[in-house]
């Protein structure tokens, strides 16, 4: 049996005080993470020491990992395994669009799950504005778990 391989994948990334970032990623968790240790085992990395470039950092295309530049980069399981998980207000909770990706469905099978009652919205799922969110645990009650993280 081929074993698959599971990505952590970002969804948002922010410099904070210190070499940290704080780092959001796809499943709705959010981990901190402490870039000072590879000041000493990679001397590439040093070029971030600069506050203004460590702020450049930036999520990849794809998510699979953050970048300051062509140079200075870190994978996704990386900053997963390294990081320090926090609890936030945000945590477990997924726009359709990420939930439609990871679980791969469409929106428009969350959207009609909503109208035919398999979420409770205010509990389950809330729009705002145009934008759907949903909880993580309400999609794997529905759909069972994830199958691409």
């Amino acid at each position: 049996m081929k074993e698959e391989i599971r990505f952590h994948k970002i969804n948002d990334v922010s410099p904070l005080k210190n070499y940290e970032l704080s780092v959001h990623f796809w499943d709705g968790s959010t981990k901190i993470y402490d870039v000072k240790p590879w000041f000493k085992k990679q001397p590439v990395f040093r070029t971030i020491r600069s506050r203004d470039l460590f702020e450049q950092v930036k999520v990849d295309v794809g998510g699979y990992g953050i970048s300051w530049n062509d140079e200075v980069d870190l994978s996704c399981n990386t900053l997963w395994q390294g990081g320090r998980e926090i609890k936030t207000p945000f945590d477990g909770i997924l726009s359709f669009s990420d939930a439609s990706i990871i679980w791969k469905l469409s929106e428009s099978t969350l959207r009609k799950a909503v109208s035919y009652g398999k979420f409770v919205r205010g509990v389950d799922v809330c729009k705002y504005g145009k934008q759907w969110l949903i909880s993580v645990s309400a999609m794997k009650r529905v759909y069972g778990e994830p199958r691409l993280i």
